[in-house]
């Protein structure tokens, strides 16, 4: 994924030739694309709404202006958006905002962002969606097969759920990263901080069959070809690509619809709490750079208690 930035004019605000730099700066650091392509996304929209009300420096915005960017975000526009972005949208954006102040003060352009911050909306606390461990046999024990794409649909997947790792993340593995003698893989996650993962027994025997036979197939007369999943034709897998595979896999285990990749990360942390893994050991698993972050985990997992309690029980 490629990220595009706009070169700046000789007569472009300040505004936005400090939005420009911001954004080199992330891709400098080596944020991920995707992470990069909000950034510059959210901060255009800022400026522009900034500009809208006379603002062209970074040091003339006001909290008023972040405030008004907000509440301009919750009101329906009609023939363009006819729903109100989501608070998670809101807080997205504004955490962009407050990410771009910050750099602007260590830069030295404006004396304090402090007095400029906005606290973004409360977002309800959700409980991920996770399968059983009945469920997770199925779906995975569903996708058979000894044809190149079956082959790399089953290493994907059963990475996916012995590792933990994010969709990006398994996306994002080259063959570098892939240690089958001592069973592990090198990852990059947010931030692209690397972290070291396990891979089970199962996914080992996947991920080596597809590696040694389906992969061949699949990159042949591609060229040389880094990553560990490929496309039909030797290209990287996409996100959707992902999406897509897992939909049909779905449907033939005869799992409820709404289940991603995610879930399947879910489900690796829910069942190594239930089996009793220590939750700081999760933490470093799933790559979280806080645990409480993690420690939604247990509330699912006290969700499956209970429901096994009531299913289970006489009296319940």
């Amino acid at each position: 994924m490629q990220v595009e930035i706009e070169v700046s004019a000789p007569d472009e605000d300040e505004l936005r030739r400090a939005v420009l730099t911001f954004v080199r700066a992330l891709i400098a650091a080596d944020y991920s694309p995707c992470t990069i392509q909000a950034a510059a996304s959210d901060l255009r929209q800022f400026s522009e709404f900034a500009g809208s009300r006379g603002v062209a420096e970074v040091d003339a915005i006001k909290r008023s202006d972040i405030v008004a960017f907000a509440a301009s975000l919750a009101e329906p526009i009609p023939g363009v958006r006819a729903n109100q972005s989501a608070r998670a949208t809101v807080a997205r954006k504004l955490s962009i905002i407050r990410s771009f102040l910050r750099f602007c003060e260590d830069q030295g352009w404006i004396a304090g962002s402090g007095s400029r911050c906005v606290r973004s909306p409360k977002l309800p606390r959700r409980l991920p969606q996770v399968l059983t461990a009945v469920q997770a046999q199925v779906l995975l024990g569903s996708i058979s097969g000894k044809k190149p794409l079956e082959q790399r649909d089953s290493a994907l997947f059963e990475l996916i759920y012995s590792s933990g790792l994010r969709c990006r993340e398994v996306l994002d593995l080259k063959l570098q990263d892939i240690d089958l003698e001592h069973r592990e893989a090198r990852v990059r996650g947010k931030g692209r901080k690397v972290r070291v993962v396990p891979i089970g027994e199962v996914a080992l025997d996947s991920l080596s069959a597809y590696l040694d036979q389906g992969r061949v197939v699949l990159t042949s007369g591609a060229g040389e070809i880094e990553h560990v999943f490929v496309s039909r034709t030797g290209r990287p897998l996409s996100p959707s690509d992902v999406q897509r595979r897992l939909r049909r896999y779905l449907a033939q285990a005869g799992i409820p619809g709404g289940t991603s990749p995610h879930t399947l990360r879910h489900s690796f942390a829910t069942h190594l709490l239930e089996g009793g893994a220590d939750l700081r050991v999760i933490q470093e698993l799933l790559g979280h750079s806080s645990l409480r972050t993690t420690q939604v985990y247990t509330h699912v997992s006290a969700a499956h208690l209970r429901q096994a309690y009531r299913k289970a029980h006489p009296r319940a």
